[in-house]
């Protein structure tokens, strides 16, 4: 088949939706498919690659940077001190990359490529411009909604006070992209409940939970090579608290390292280590001063495969408390790779994280749960190992092959449905 999928995110950034598009992109090219990717440019200007390891040709549109939110590629720089003050950042200079031409650049693109099937992962720029073609061309499209309005929202705490009527706004706009596709997925049936709380037959579109999945001969249980230890500076044997993904506001970092300095006081020689960049950092990085945590917290910044692979089997314990996850591709990572989970029962988190199983659900922002959770898994090695194992049976379900079999299905039904 000939299938186009477009979003506002690609890689090399490091959310999940990126992720899972190039994870998608990558799978559905080996599986035999022609496989173009649309998405903004990194460069500013509109241009054409097709990498030669993978096969996938990216349509890159022309774009420019939105300066108020990061771009999940390079690493955020410290705040500039004025004074001996530290300044509040209000813009980045390696700010967000959005399309500025999307209708026109998509509708050659597609024009020229004449896909199947368009599958569409974002609501943004691109978003727009795949909406406009569709109508005009009755195109087969499939949505795949990967997001929470507080996923925007949350971002500006300005927004506070009229947050629920923005809330709901944001809910509307979202579902207009799932609404006017032929298809439509969200990672879970949380998830869906959360976007779409009204009667479902009344959606009208066939909506499907779908896990976004990973490749689990990536993501395993395996020894770690030495030099990774020395790379990074790590001890073999130390007890790790393990978090992964962006250090954003609405990861709520801050409670899993408040939650951590608990743990430091029955167990000092524990590490927590975080892998990622994002707009928090400075702030997070302050707070671990201020709670004397010194070496036992460390930031590794942005870390790509394959030593990521290798650095979620030195954990001992993944952590994360963010409240807005669709599913979260790196907790289906961690258990892949057999880490128990400490998260908070909120979003479509339970469905990875299983209480009591591989791991323990504690309510949103209760830092004293989440500590005795993780010392409960620290101290006790049988009750670690049974969690660890228990973690790759749950990932097991979670294997992006069957993600990618399912999605050729609905491309061939949309796309045969459409013809007839």
């Amino acid at each position: 088949m000939r299938i186009a999928i477009c979003s506002d995110t690609y890689s090399p950034m490091t959310n999940g939706v990126a992720v899972f598009t190039t994870n998608l992109a990558v799978g559905l090219r080996k599986r035999g498919h022609d496989v173009i990717v649309i998405s903004p440019s990194f460069t500013g200007k509109e241009h054409r690659h097709t990498d030669r390891a993978t096969g996938v040709t990216n349509y890159f549109l022309t774009s420019k940077r939105f300066h108020l939110y990061p771009d999940q590629i390079h690493e955020i720089p410290d705040k500039k001190e004025v004074l001996g003050v530290k300044v509040p950042r209000l813009a980045y200079k390696n700010g967000l990359w959005l399309s500025t031409r999307p209708r026109r650049e998509i509708k050659k693109i597609l024009r020229r490529f004449k896909p199947d099937v368009i599958h569409l992962q974002t609501a943004g720029p691109v978003g727009l411009g795949v909406m406009s073609y569709v109508k005009k061309t009755d195109t087969p499209l499939v949505s795949t909604g990967h997001s929470y309005p507080d996923n925007f929202t949350g971002q500006f705490k300005f927004l506070k006070p009229i947050k629920r009527p923005v809330d709901a706004a944001v809910r509307h706009y979202l579902n207009s992209f799932l609404k006017n596709a032929e298809y439509a997925t969200m990672p879970t049936e949380l998830a869906i409940e959360e976007l779409i709380p009204e009667n479902r037959k009344r959606f009208k579109v066939p909506i499907e939970a779908l896990s976004n999945g990973v490749d689990l001969s990536a993501f395993k249980r395996a020894k770690v090579p030495s030099e990774i230890y020395e790379k990074y500076q790590l001890e073999k044997k130390r007890p790790r608290v393990l978090y992964t993904g962006r250090v954003d506001p609405e990861k709520s970092l801050d409670v899993v390292i408040r939650a951590f300095a608990t743990v430091c006081k029955k167990l000092p020689e524990a590490e927590l280590l975080i892998i990622g960049d994002g707009a928090d950092k400075s702030k997070l990085e302050k707070l671990v001063e201020s709670l004397e945590l010194g070496d036992n917290v460390r930031f590794l910044g942005r870390i790509l495969p394959p030593d990521l692979y290798d650095l979620y089997r030195t954990g001992t314990v993944f952590a994360t408390a963010s409240e807005t996850e669709t599913q979260g591709i790196v907790l289906i990572e961690a258990a892949a790779s057999g880490l128990p989970l400490v998260a908070v029962d909120a979003g479509a988190v339970k469905e990875i994280c299983k209480n009591n199983n591989n791991g323990y659900l504690v309510k949103p922002k209760d830092e004293a749960a989440i500590a005795r959770s993780l010392l409960k898994i620290l101290l006790d090695p049988d009750r670690r190992k049974a969690m660890s194992k228990a973690s790759l049976e749950i990932a097991k379900t979670h294997d992006l092959n069957h993600t990618l079999a399912r999605f050729e299905a609905i491309y061939a039904d949309v796309a045969r449905n459409n013809k007839s």
